[in-house]
């Protein structure tokens, strides 16, 4: 409860803070490439369920829907602002929405794609399906997109057994470090 309590407060600051910078990240993306601004992503939640998960575009909406990784040049679908948009993370400032509907929180476990069946199936049996997916998490600081699941599904876990108010703190403070440097950032 005081987590969601949380959750609600320090989004509701930061969609204040970032209102004027999401306005020109929507322009730049319809300026610059064909499509809607935001892209939404079936993805999984709490209990496994699907939920629609809104990004700023960064990607040709040819693109098929995997996961960034298994695209064999990411590159080649990127839009013009694609690339800065990923780097910095800006394309992740919708899903503040998210959070302030419930679907997110500011820390969990990434939400797996909807077609990501081994990474679900891994995260089911550890029980950290119960958890809700958040913005960052322990595996996001701890490589991000360079993960094998196996690993991030580990990283996963450590963050169910060692959840607190601090752990969280902690993690929103390495995020905000390695988001600055770009690191683990799949283009």
């Amino acid at each position: 409860m005081m987590k969601r309590l949380l959750d609600i407060i320090s989004c509701s600051m930061l969609v204040i803070v970032f209102a004027v910078p999401m306005v020109l990240i929507a322009m730049a993306v319809k300026l610059t490439s064909k499509g809607s601004v935001l892209y939404w992503s079936d993805r999984v939640g709490r209990g496994n369920c699907i939920f629609p998960m809104p990004k700023f575009r960064t990607m040709l909406t040819k693109t098929p829907q995997v996961a960034t990784h298994l695209l064999s040049d990411p590159a080649i679908y990127l839009t013009p602002v694609g690339e800065f948009l990923r780097r910095t993370s800006l394309d992740e400032l919708p899903q503040l929405f998210s959070i302030l509907a419930g679907d997110l929180s500011l820390v969990g476990p990434r939400p797996a794609l909807f077609n990501q069946d081994d990474l679900v199936a891994l995260r089911t049996e550890r029980g950290i399906h119960m958890l809700v997916p958040g913005l960052t998490g322990w595996a996001q600081i701890n490589g991000r997109d360079e993960l094998p699941i196996p690993v991030k599904v580990q990283f996963d876990y450590e963050y169910l057994q060692r959840r607190s108010f601090k752990f969280d703190l902690y993690i929103i403070c390495a995020t905000a470090f390695k988001v600055v440097r770009g690191d683990g950032v799949q283009h």
